[in-house]
């Protein structure tokens, strides 16, 4: 009887995997843009057909992937849009996409590949070469307030994204900014690698603005600008486990250029590193501003290698002099600590904190901070303006004595 019941059993649960099998190959389905006539040589137009594969893809009733072979792939700007029907997987196996040197190809401000519209997207094992040096000269947008300026084309926009994955992303050399997430919510952003020369201009990693719960968990930057940047409206960020160098630093910024931009809330960075970047972290929002609002800031467990202005609230931002400068910036500043922060400056102030005189800074703390300069200039010192930090842990150097102060390490500087 044993013996027969235990058959019974075996038999009971091998129908159960076949139909679990069955159901998981029902509830699935794959699109490869071999099917749809990709060449991937690295000189054929293979826009069209990974168009194609992704209209199918995402009209899909079943999970979907689209899977993108190794092979070098020719495609001019893309706009994979949704809604989708399930949520689709866009998985390359060691594909790189290659973008066009004519800049006569891009219109408006889609970027180079749009996803936009999405629920539940994964994009994995990509790389963007974007051929950037062909735009960085003409990429001067950010120094006009002109509504005529013509933006150059980000390598990877992602808009209006729901749950969405992108890991394992490499992108090198864009004509702007690498990767944007706007208006999205739940995004996470893992095991990115962005590569572009230091003197590469406007080609920030990646950009965040009027996203909630966006998370970088692990990434290599190095870039001719802001390794990874946030604009207004950013909310309940994470930040984690970057390596940003070269570049300009972390930013919460800049803030207040323009009217109606929504507060900042909830920003987390820790776990980084930071080498030779013109910055460290920052937060910075522009003289004579709208108003408007960031709190809820905090910088912990940073590591600096000879990086200039390793911990800056810069609320007098007014790059190439397009500003008022003389009118103070209206954006408050409140509930910011920057905490374990250690290393060593290029500059001898090592920690700034020039807030507003319109609206001063609140709930600042500075904690556990070991920050040495090297160079010839004198001392490591701090300087705060229209702030008075609550100070906890040990700092080195000294951090300011209230607001308007500034203090000095006692240490002689070493020679450079």
């Amino acid at each position: 009887m044993n013996k027969i019941m235990g058959s019974k059993k075996v038999q009971v649960a091998c129908i159960f995997a076949c139909i679990t099998f069955v159901v998981a190959r029902v509830d699935s389905a794959e699109f490869n843009v071999k099917t749809y006539g990709v060449k991937g040589d690295g000189t054929s137009d293979d826009s069209q057909a990974i168009l194609k594969a992704w209209g199918e893809a995402c009209k899909a009733t079943t999970l979907s992937k689209l899977i993108i072979p190794a092979g070098k792939y020719m495609v001019g700007p893309m706009k994979l849009l949704g809604p989708c029907g399930n949520p689709v997987t866009f998985e390359g196996d060691g594909a790189t996409f290659i973008a066009p040197t004519d800049l006569s190809l891009f219109k408006g401000q889609d970027g180079w590949i749009l996803f936009y519209g999405i629920e539940g997207l994964t994009i994995t094992g990509i790389t963007l070469e974007g051929k950037g040096e062909i735009g960085w000269k003409t990429n001067n947008c950010k120094k006009s307030f002109s509504g005529n300026c013509k933006f150059l084309p980000i390598n990877l926009n992602l808009g209006g994204l729901t749950n969405a994955v992108v890991k394992g992303v490499t992108s090198i050399d864009s004509k702007f900014f690498h990767m944007n997430v706007i208006q999205g919510k739940n995004v996470t952003l893992s095991d990115i690698t962005i590569t572009a020369p230091g003197d590469s201009e406007n080609t920030d990693g990646i950009h965040i603005g009027r996203s909630t719960g966006v998370s970088i968990l692990g990434a290599t930057i190095k870039t001719g600008d802001d390794c990874v940047s946030l604009g207004d409206g950013s909310k309940q960020v994470n930040i984690e486990n970057v390596k940003c160098g070269p570049g300009h630093g972390i930013s919460i910024g800049s803030l207040g250029k323009y009217k109606d931009e929504q507060p900042v809330e909830g920003v987390t960075v820790k776990h980084c590193t930071l080498t030779g970047t013109t910055n460290g972290v920052r937060i910075k929002t522009w003289p004579a501003s709208p108003e408007g609002s960031a709190s809820g800031m905090h910088f912990e467990d940073v590591t600096m290698e000879n990086v200039s202005n390793p911990i800056l609230i810069d609320q007098e931002y007014c790059p190439w002099n397009q500003c008022t400068a003389g009118v103070p910036s209206k954006v408050k500043i409140s509930d910011v600590s920057f905490k374990n922060i250690k290393g060593t400056s290029t500059t001898k102030v090592v920690v700034k904190l020039a807030c507003s005189k319109g609206v001063p800074c609140e709930k600042v703390e500075v904690g556990d901070i070991n920050l040495e300069y090297h160079g010839t200039n004198g001392i490591a010192i701090s300087e705060c303006s229209n702030v008075k930090p609550t100070l906890s842990g040990k700092q080195s150097p000294a951090v300011c004595d209230g607001a308007g102060g500034a203090a000095a390490a006692p240490a002689k500087a070493a020679a450079a």
